[in-house]
């Protein structure tokens, strides 16, 4: 499971079972849960800004999305292995009802582009979803 040269050399059961779980976890509202499936310096950013870098930062990102919809709910729509990474695409939906939350509830739907450390766990994640889609639904009445 680790980059050899350019060529992601993989065990594609293992690095599904990886995106199942992980979908899992985001479930749970166990944000820890969800750090663990980096390694302990991965990184996960979200539509280009700065990393959270390290399993303590990665458990503060995850549980800001936990907090803000506790009902929270990450279904895996699809997962593609590429040679060099792999691609998480995902649909999240939830109820804002955490503090100052807005009542409203979401669907957005994303993904994120992996690449699998030595240790077979996510070194690094670049998140993409529609911003302007989310906070719109966050407002409407």
């Amino acid at each position: 499971m680790s980059p050899k040269g350019n060529r992601l050399q993989i065990d594609e059961k293992s690095l599904r079972a990886l995106a199942e779980n992980y979908t899992a976890a985001w479930c749970s509202q166990n944000a820890a849960s969800v750090a663990s499936f980096f390694s302990p310096q991965g990184s996960l950013a979200i539509n280009g800004d700065a990393p959270a870098v390290g399993r303590e930062a990665i458990t503060a990102t995850a549980q800001s999305f936990m907090t803000a919809f506790p009902d929270l709910r990450v279904q895996m729509d699809n997962f593609v292995i590429r040679e060099e990474d792999a691609v998480y695409h995902w649909t999240l939906t939830g109820t804002n009802t955490g503090p100052d939350g807005t009542e409203n509830s979401i669907q957005i739907s994303g993904f994120e582009v992996w690449k699998i450390g030595e240790d077979g766990l996510i070194a690094e994640s670049q998140g993409q979803f529609d911003r302007d889609d989310y906070q719109r639904q966050l407002k409407a009445s």
